[in-house]
């Protein structure tokens, strides 16, 4: 009987796959057009091992020649990110730290968007046995500027819209402690801004406090909410390190770049 003929040397090698990663990496770190000359310098590869690689990753439009001998990143890059990108979904990427965040705060957790003038929950976290909590129901939805997250959102509009949202609004509390007043808010927006942090102090619901830390995409551009919501006496400043680290986490998944974000913010 004849064994099945396999082509060890069709297989690209561990080899092969590190030095096309080594090269595209050149190639990311440069705006413009790299000769092949250069490319085999910094990478300290053979220059006609350098042209078959570039040449296989030409074909697979993974890098495109601009000109004879010289090289750039291909468009196949953008389109496999673009991907990515709209594959990877909030929710899913916030579950697992949220839940981490519950088990070192004992307190509901909750995850929230924007839906035009009003916060959304998404998800949450929270377990039965851990006593009094204060959950927030997926899908129920608040004013933005009587909740933690919403106040997140509206300290990244610009002021004239802080106040169109004022107008449209009319500002309606829903406890004592609600904020009415637009210039209250704008302070309030104010210190949001400065400590990245916002706070609802028994606004919405009487007897329940929250805070909350944004969660930014690739772009810099908040997307959603982290909050800790917990009965008023309960509400423990030690956790904003950790609500802080975890709302970071998340953003990190998303591609969010601290970088980028003094740019975006």
């Amino acid at each position: 009987m004849t064994k099945p003929h396999h082509d060890t040397a069709a297989k690209p090698s561990v080899q092969v796959l590190e030095r096309m990663f080594t090269l595209l990496d050149v190639l990311a770190s440069r705006e413009e057009a790299v000769s092949l000359k250069e490319l085999s310098e910094i990478t300290g590869l053979h220059p006609s091992t350098t042209h078959r690689i570039l040449n296989d990753l030409t074909i697979g439009r993974f890098v495109d020649r601009p000109e004879s001998g010289s090289y750039r990143l291909g468009m196949r890059l953008l389109e496999l990110g673009n991907l990515v990108k709209a594959r990877i979904n909030v929710r899913e990427v916030a579950l697992l730290p949220m839940r981490r965040l519950h088990l070192a705060t004992q307190q509901a957790i909750n995850l929230s968007m924007r839906q035009g003038d009003e916060i959304v929950y998404v998800e949450r976290s929270f377990s039965e046995r851990s006593g009094m909590q204060v959950v927030r129901a997926i899908g129920g939805h608040a004013p933005l500027h009587l909740t933690s997250t919403g106040k997140l959102f509206l300290a990244a509009e610009e002021p004239e819209r802080v106040r169109a949202y004022a107008m449209r609004t009319g500002l309606a509390g829903n406890t004592k402690n609600s904020i009415t007043n637009l210039a209250v808010l704008e302070r309030e927006l104010s210190k949001t801004r400065q400590y990245g942090l916002a706070r609802d102090n028994e606004e919405l619901e009487l007897g329940v406090r929250c805070m909350a830390a944004g969660i930014y995409d690739d772009q810099g551009r908040l997307v959603a909410g982290l909050s800790v919501s917990a009965p008023a006496d309960r509400l423990d400043d030690n956790w904003t390190s950790k609500l802080q680290a975890t709302a970071t986490e998340i953003s990190a998944a998303l591609g969010f770049e601290e970088r980028k974000s003094a740019v975006a913010r």
